[in-house]
């Protein structure tokens, strides 16, 4: 089942040179971030270019339930009246957060350290992900939650009364629960320090500062140091969420291994705790090159160029970088098995718990199209065939994961035969345009119970 409804079978064929700008969607991190600590401000926040999917609107849904006022004015514009830190009221109903680990992850956290009690549930996917890794370090501030065994959703938080401020070092490399922290500590008294030995995306740390809270980062020893304080008034904001990096991914991936593409995708964010993919890519010879390079909102931004790229050859992707690309190993994967030799991925546990155990679903589905892959807790190598050497043929399971769906219809553009996904329904929760988006640039996508 998909995550909003029935299954959409879909096909991938082989199609010709893709042509023309991809204009894929907002950043997905930057858009659940908006309407949150929009909802954080007294006042109203401005945001123009957010993310339609169904992972955003499910945030925006649970923002209004918060208490706060949240508005579309179409086109991607949208209004946040927000209610100030500490002022969230409790839902009368369960939060929903459909697919979206971030949004849950998020919210849990902006909620944490107000006094009230909120219940969250999701579709399956989400239901069956672990939660303690947030809930955890919440309880350090006074929270509670009470869930299925595991930490599993549907779980109720119970917020603190009279939160303490904590220091807390991240486990493993993620950001969601650096953020979840660290807006867990705008309502608590005092300064909050989440210490990370490995820099994970920055987008909150980036915002809060945008907003008005007073916070620092420092480079040390031990790792990365961010340091806020806590019970600031928030300031609200013009935002211009800047295209996102993962799924410009797919367009970008899709050009470099279907014969005479050039396609130009415009105005992408390209923060560097972000933009590992393409740092990798062109290690592989990609012909990927950056244009108009500048700054937007605190975000450099640039567009990127991608055509087609023959020569490429699989490389040993350094493990320090997993955490700027830890959603493109899926799409990577694939061009890895149009390169010659082997791509080695390393550092990459963190799949494990992702909307899927992506190195397994990943691993079934290139090998049932011809690809040898091997894999082990933390790694996995995809053994290239060379351009034009992929079989494919093989109908892959999604899983209900929106980036395992779209990275196998890429990997059926550029095969020797078809390739489908049992379904491609989840693909709206973060890329809502890409069946059109990549029917515009010449790929031949079709739903085949349509």
């Amino acid at each position: 089942m998909s995550s909003h409804g029935a299954p959409i079978p879909m096909t991938s064929r082989p199609c010709g040179p893709l042509k023309g700008e991809a204009r894929v969607p907002g950043d997905k991190s930057i858009s659940h971030r908006s309407l949150i600590l929009g909802a954080l401000c007294v006042g109203e926040t401005e945001i123009t270019g957010l993310l339609e999917g169904q992972d955003v609107l499910d945030t925006a849904k649970a923002m209004r339930a918060f208490g706060a006022e949240v508005t579309d004015h179409g086109g991607g514009n949208w209004s946040v009246h927000g209610v100030g830190v500490g002022g969230f009221a409790e839902p009368e109903q369960v939060i929903d957060c459909g697919n979206s680990g971030t949004g849950v992850r998020l919210i849990m956290g902006a909620m944490a350290t107000s006094p009230i009690a909120a219940t969250f549930t999701g579709d399956a996917s989400l239901n069956g992900r672990p939660m303690a890794r947030v809930t955890d370090p919440l309880a350090l501030f006074g929270t509670q939650a009470f869930g299925r065994a595991g930490g599993r959703l549907p779980m109720t938080i119970q917020g603190a009364a009279d939160p303490v401020p904590v220091t807390y070092t991240v486990p493993v490399p993620s950001a969601q629960v650096k953020s979840a922290v660290l807006l867990a500590g705008l309502n608590a008294p005092g300064k909050t320090v989440v210490i990370e030995a490995e820099a994970t995306r920055d987008h909150t740390e980036r915002m809060l500062e945008g907003f008005g809270a007073e916070i620092t980062v420092e480079e040390t020893d031990e790792g990365r140091v961010i340091t806020l304080t806590g019970q600031p008034e928030l300031k609200p904001q013009k935002i211009d969420v800047p295209r996102d990096p993962s799924s410009a991914a797919f367009p970008v991936c899709a050009a470099l291994i279907v014969p005479g593409s050039d396609v130009l995708v415009p105005g992408i964010g390209l923060n560097p705790t972000r933009a590992g993919l393409y740092t990798t890519l062109r290690e592989m010879g990609a012909d990927l090159t950056y244009e108009n390079e500048r700054t937007e909102g605190g975000e450099p931004v640039a567009d990127l160029r991608a055509r087609f790229s023959p020569g490429m050859k699989g490389i040993e992707v350094p493990p320090e970088r997993a955490a700027s690309m830890i959603d493109e190993y899926p799409v990577l994967s694939v061009v890895a098995a149009f390169a010659q030799g082997e791509t080695v991925m390393r550092g990459v546990k963190e799949l494990r718990v992702k909307e899927s155990d992506r190195i397994d679903a990943m691993a079934v589905g290139l090998r049932a199209n011809g690809i040898t892959v091997d894999e082990g807790p933390d790694w996995w190598t995809v053994t290239g065939l060379g351009h034009g050497n992929v079989p494919g043929g093989a109908t892959c399971a999604s899983h209900l994961d929106h980036r395992i769906a779209m990275s196998f219809l890429i990997l059926g553009m550029a095969a020797q035969k078809p390739v489908s996904v049992d379904d491609g329904g989840p693909i709206a929760t973060s890329f809502p345009i890409f069946e059109p988006l990549m029917s515009e640039l010449g790929a031949h996508l079709v739903r085949d119970n349509a």
